[in-house]
């Protein structure tokens, strides 16, 4: 079962919200924008997180987002392979 829904009025600027609806398709504009700020939402929490942990451990160095970047490519090239070898 889904949300509940409530209707809302918005203003954004004319560019956009043809841009939105130009890309919205089938489920529609509501949905397309619904979906646009569940995600600003989850970005808006993870940078809390983020705050609160560079505040108790200090900041993220470079080299460690980049560790951090290589083992999350590494794990996707390695789940494509095994993805590929069991579709085989």
């Amino acid at each position: 079962m889904s949300e509940p829904t409530g209707k809302y009025s918005i203003t954004m600027p004319r560019d956009i919200a043809e841009a939105a609806k130009a890309r919205s398709g089938p489920s529609g504009l509501s949905a397309y924008v619904a979906a646009a700020v569940a995600r600003q939402i989850e970005r808006d929490n993870l940078n809390e997180i983020i705050q609160v942990a560079e505040a108790e451990h200090g900041p993220v160095s470079d080299e460690e987002i980049q560790s951090a970047r290589d083992q999350l490519h590494r794990a996707r090239s390695q789940q494509q392979t095994q993805g590929g070898a069991n579709a085989a």
